[in-house]
């Protein structure tokens, strides 16, 4: 296995599911501070890394946001519908090409200049997805669709476009409970806002 380092040693892997992604449980050795190895076990998820994207037209003070059933979140309690920034894999693109072309398919808006911010892992517990976080301004003249995400993938995928305000607000009564779109919306709030 690749990734050995002089403090995790002797991991041995099984595979539980390449259903959708895969899903592995791991066993190795870790060196405790104090200098002693410690056997753990683990499982990772596998899905691939992913980049999500925040449109911002300064002139309007608004953002573009999706909202589209989580199967996941539906089963943790919640109705399943959540509100987001659009987000997408790589599927072996590179992050800014990926999300260009996600902004689209999702949201119907065509945009050109994207602005990276950062890369987060944003469930480093069980999960090896990191994420790629970008901003990108738009007008009125980008949207060249109707969005909407791609049928034969599952997606059903319903445009918002809100006042900055409205979805900073949404974070604080929970409407809004997505971390990553969470984190661009507080990034824009602190950098971008007028």
């Amino acid at each position: 296995m690749q990734n050995q380092s002089q403090y995790v040693r002797n991991v041995q892997e099984t595979l539980l599911s390449d259903n959708w992604y895969t899903l592995k449980t791991y066993r190795f050795e870790l060196q405790r501070r104090d200098g002693t190895w410690q056997e753990q076990n683990r499982e990772a998820y596998d899905r691939g890394n992913g980049a999500v994207i925040l449109l911002y037209n300064r002139a309007k003070q608004t953002v573009v946001l999706t909202r589209q059933f989580r199967f996941p979140v539906y089963i943790n309690g919640h109705n399943g519908f959540l509100i987001e920034a659009a987000a997408g894999l790589l599927d072996n693109a590179a992050p800014e090409e990926r999300i260009i072309a996600e902004a689209q398919e999702e949201t119907g808006f065509k945009v050109t200049r994207i602005e990276k911010l950062f890369e987060a892992y944003m469930s480093p517990g069980s999960v090896t997805e990191k994420l790629y976080f970008f901003m990108a301004e738009y007008t009125d003249q980008d949207r060249n669709g109707s969005g909407g995400g791609l049928a034969d993938e599952g997606e059903d995928i319903e445009v918002l476009e809100w006042p900055l305000d409205r979805a900073l607000a949404a974070i604080n009564s929970g409407e809004i409970m997505d971390a990553k779109t969470i984190m661009l919306l507080q990034h824009l709030a602190l950098h971008w806002k007028k």
